[in-house]
């Protein structure tokens, strides 16, 4: 049976990845603080904004536990049926 393989990503990528939510998320403040609308028009989409980002991470998260748990259900499975293979290996040779 192989070994779980994690993934690493680069500390560049991480950085690029955290650099871009930070400037899209300043940006985008910036320019609802900047609109020329009431303030209850600012709210509003402030907490538009602020649902969004939330429930982008709360979807991120479910697809990854959603992968990591499928990859999961998979190597058990291939320990089952290795297992049963050697079994089946054992008994032939007897």
């Amino acid at each position: 049976m192989q070994p779980l393989s994690s993934q690493k990503d680069s500390a560049a990528w991480i950085i690029q990845t955290w650099a871009a939510f930070i400037i899209s998320l300043s940006m985008t403040t910036f320019g609802i603080v900047n609109l020329p609308v009431d303030s209850w028009i600012k709210g509003f989409m402030g907490m538009g904004l602020t649902f969004s980002v939330g429930s982008t991470f709360t979807l991120a998260k479910t697809t990854r536990d959603l992968h990591e748990a499928k990859r999961l259900t998979a190597r058990i499975d291939e320990a089952k049926v290795e297992k049963l293979l050697s079994q089946h290996d054992s008994l032939n040779l007897k």
